[in-house]
């Protein structure tokens, strides 16, 4: 398997590799793209009806992209200098906001960047084994990431892939029938 990097760099914004243990320690590096950041985030802010909830996700997104041991509300806060998850859990549960606006202007995005005549969609369902109940859509139900029933939460993602890159463009979760 050829790669035209063998080893994760600090001042990447995409590496192309076949191999995939080098694949899987990558990690994206927020500070090696602020412009670039910035500029996503501009083009959603209208999608925002308050002025904190637009400067939170910018926060919430760099949060989820660290290289943190677990991604909820409040390592992301922590990480992000705040007290409490408080601010982080009103993004996503209370404040007004249009998600599906923000994937079809995030899905523009990645087809402005990426865009290829070769262009493929990849449709890719992943599940995610959990221990408790409270998560939205867990259940026991087969899941391919465990090869067996598990109690999981299932999703499928639909991905945009070029010779540039590659980016998740939707998604949708599985909700099983109780």
């Amino acid at each position: 398997m050829g790669s035209e990097t063998d080893a994760a760099t600090g001042d990447h914004r995409c590496v192309k590799t076949e191999d995939q243990a080098v694949a899987a320690g990558h990690s994206v590096d927020p500070g090696g793209w602020d412009d670039d950041f910035a500029g996503l985030m501009r083009r959603i802010a209208g999608r925002f009806a308050r002025a904190e909830p637009r400067r939170r996700v910018g926060k919430f997104v760099r949060g989820l992209l660290a290289d943190l041991p677990r991604k909820n509300c409040w390592t992301i806060a922590e990480w992000a200098g705040e007290a409490t998850p408080d601010g982080m859990q009103h993004l996503l549960e209370r404040a007004k906001w249009d998600a599906d606006a923000v994937r079809d202007d995030l899905r523009q995005y990645v087809v402005d960047h990426l865009g290829a005549e070769q262009a493929v969609l990849i449709v890719d369902e992943t599940g995610d084994v959990k221990k408790g109940q409270t998560t939205v859509g867990v259940q026991r139900q087969y899941t391919r990431t465990a090869g067996r029933i598990e109690n999981a939460q299932v999703a499928v993602y639909l991905v945009y892939a070029t010779e540039h890159g590659h980016a998740a463009v939707d998604r949708e979760l599985y909700l099983p029938r109780i």
